[in-house]
């Protein structure tokens, strides 16, 4: 298997019904050959920032054309978090843990 890299990918459909995003996200944990990791969701505005580990952009590309999902960018990244080498590390860990806009 391929090494697995971090793209952030970005979609905007202002007033999707969101059974429809629901739906596709059934689908998309079940794909083999990329794996979506999770959401960051701007309901109202129509905003979503998802998190997928692929082992190219092209992959990305293929399931969203199959699936008939629109993006607006698909953006290789790397993860790093506030405070990660401070004294605070802990306290942002436990701020996160009972942030009220976690999902269900």
């Amino acid at each position: 298997m391929a090494k697995m890299k971090k793209f952030m990918v970005v979609h905007h459909n202002p007033g999707i019904d969101c059974k429809v995003v629901q739906d596709n996200w059934r689908k998309m944990a079940n794909i083999e050959s990329a794996t979506w990791v999770r959401t960051y969701i701007n309901e109202e505005e129509g905003w979503r920032y998802c998190v997928w580990f692929a082992p190219d952009e092209n992959e990305l590309k293929r399931i969203f054309k199959e699936m008939d999902v629109s993006w607006e960018s698909i953006l290789p990244v790397e993860e790093t978090v506030p405070d990660l080498w401070g004294e605070k590390w802990e306290e942002h860990l436990q701020k996160e843990q009972v942030a009220d806009t976690l999902g269900n």
